[in-house]
């Protein structure tokens, strides 16, 4: 199975070829220092930068997984692709070309992230899957982002699973933790901010960079001792259920800069640090509920947060050999995960039943 894998939930356009679990090409197009000035990810920027990079990424991401040759161009075939694309007319003008003095060799599926995300920017990437998906004939597979930060953990990994297992996915846009036996189930999910939105908005609070989690994890790593003696809630850290809240933690940071004169350096190392422990005691003891109620074998995690070195840190100190982190260039979104998500999917569909569900659950 030869699967060209598409990933626009965000503001990352990503491309992707696996051929029988060997991954042939992984590319994205960062938008970073684009939404980097707003501090945050604006849907129709992101939508228009998915619609001038994709193309070309495509193109790309095809050549080095020899899947492209030249070839003569279908007119009436390009025609219909125009109609498909009529809400997307950069997006065609970008193809066009390829249509028109290629074809793609070999591809048996393209996988495509359906949702969840942000509505503009999925349609870009499930468009592009729809006019090739009809163009060149090939069959679409729907594939959930959140099932793809799932098996991000098992890319590459040679290592057996034990099920039942826990996921436990932190993202900007995601905090959730689900039970994986022979389907999935939302077993905790957040009430209100995910946890790297907390974070990114607590760096901006700050005063940091952006994206907002590398840069509370950057200071938090130069902590030595305490000066401030700051202390952040753990919002329903003691609840027995398995639900995250952070939006508590975002507003208790800024009262507590609010009430501070003296925004120095060393302020803003420990008001990171004390930020970063108490996403990751949330995290860590929700998630050690979560194995203690289910009694499951393995612990998965997965999503932009799992890069966090500190987060790392602690699962693998509680949960040893049984816990599964991806390899960091696949933490972020990208499209190899949406690729080996989509190599045992049952989801297979005809290029016009494609559709955008922003709000998809994963067991939804």
């Amino acid at each position: 199975m030869k699967i060209l894998a598409i990933e626009t939930s965000c503001d990352d356009t990503c491309i992707s070829v696996v051929e029988n679990n060997k991954i042939l090409s992984n590319l994205v197009s960062s938008q970073e220092k684009i939404h980097a000035q707003y501090g945050g990810v604006f849907p129709s920027l992101a939508k228009r930068e998915h619609q001038t990079n994709i193309v070309p990424l495509l193109i790309k991401g095809l050549k080095q997984s020899k899947s492209l040759i030249k070839g003569k161009g279908d007119e009436k075939k390009i025609k219909k692709v125009e109609k498909i694309l009529e809400r997307n007319p950069e997006l065609f003008n970008n193809l066009k070309p390829l249509l028109e003095n290629y074809k793609i060799k070999g591809i048996d599926r393209i996988a495509v992230t359906i949702g969840p995300g942000l509505e503009p920017c999925l349609w870009v990437g499930v468009n592009l899957a729809k006019a090739l998906c009809f163009y060149f004939n090939i069959p679409a597979i729907k594939v959930n982002h959140i099932e793809g930060h799932i098996v991000s953990s098992l890319i590459n990994n040679k290592k057996k699973i034990n099920y039942p297992a826990i996921a436990l996915i932190v993202s900007g846009g995601n905090t959730q933790l689900i039970l994986i036996k022979d389907k999935y189930k939302i077993i905790g999910e957040t009430r209100d901010d995910a946890a790297g939105e907390c974070l990114d908005k607590t760096a901006r609070i700050l005063g940091l960079g952006y994206p907002g989690g590398r840069e509370i994890a950057k200071y938090a790593e130069k902590f030595k001792k305490s000066k401030y003696n700051i202390k952040l809630p753990r919002p329903m850290i003691y609840d027995k259920n398995l639900d995250f809240s952070f939006s508590g933690l975002k507003t208790a940071v800024l009262y507590e800069i609010q009430k501070q004169k003296n925004i120095d350096e060393e302020y803003k190392i420990e008001m990171a640090h004390e930020i970063q422990n108490a996403v990751v005691d949330v995290l860590l003891k929700k998630t050690l509920n979560a194995f203690k109620k289910y009694k499951v074998n393995t612990l998965l995690l997965g999503g932009g947060v799992s890069a966090n070195k500190e987060l790392r840190r602690r699962l693998k100190k509680e949960f040893k050999d049984n816990c599964f982190f991806p390899q960091l260039k696949f933490s972020m979104d990208n499209a190899t995960m949406i690729a080996f998500a989509g190599i045992n999917s049952k989801k297979e569909v005809k290029w016009d039943k494609l559709k955008v569900n922003s709000n998809l659950k994963i067991n939804g």
